[in-house]
């Protein structure tokens, strides 16, 4: 029996109806993960940082301590520290923190680290002018490295009342194997140590 116009009409706007909605679903999904950074990025959500090429344009009297952390995920054999333990600054100066890093294995490895800010509400107020979280780092076997952060506590922190009882930030980082790094074996040939990128 055949359909009526409407029913038909009826079917074609289900089928249109549908098929935007996949698509919408789909572009969601590519776009999601870029999305969440960029909500992190601005909101400070997970203890996210902020970046600035310059530092504060004001030094507030407000003094905060900083305290650094450091780990390596496991099975790296690296050693990584924070060369201080605290630094005291006002809020709005610029600072430096140094941490090394020290490949105690026989073979080359590639580390890459990444990092966090607690409590996370005030990773929105931490600006890093130099940073080398996300930066692959390859070292020898027992070459060490020392790496800066240059950072401010940005002034505007001082205009969150959320943040008011906040006297002590801590800045972790781990550092963890970078996989594309590791040598790759074929069943016909092996390639040797990857090569440093450094």
């Amino acid at each position: 029996m055949p359909q009526s116009p409407e029913k038909s009409t009826r079917n074609k706007r289900f089928l249109i109806g549908f098929s935007v909605l996949a698509l919408a679903m789909v572009g969601a999904g590519y776009a999601s993960v870029p999305l969440y950074n960029i909500f992190c990025k601005v909101t400070g959500y997970g203890g996210t940082t902020q970046t600035a090429d310059i530092g504060a344009d004001e030094v507030l009297d407000r003094m905060v301590t900083i305290r650094f952390d450091a780990t390596v995920s496991h099975g790296l054999d690296w050693e990584f520290r924070p060369e201080q333990l605290e630094q005291k600054i006002h809020i709005g100066e610029n600072s430096l923190a140094k941490y090394r890093a020290v490949n105690h294995s026989d073979k080359p490895i590639t580390g890459m680290a990444s990092y966090n800010i607690t409590p996370q509400k005030a990773g929105v107020y931490f600006v890093k002018l130099e940073c080398f979280c996300f930066t692959e780092q390859t070292l020898q076997p027992g070459e060490g490295v020392d790496m800066p952060v240059i950072y401010f506590v940005s002034p505007e922190i001082a205009d969150d009342p959320r943040l008011d009882d906040i006297k002590t930030i801590t800045l972790s980082y781990t550092f963890f194997e970078k996989e594309s790094a590791k040598p790759k074996k074929s069943a016909s040939l092996e390639t040797g140590a990857g090569k440093s990128l450094n």
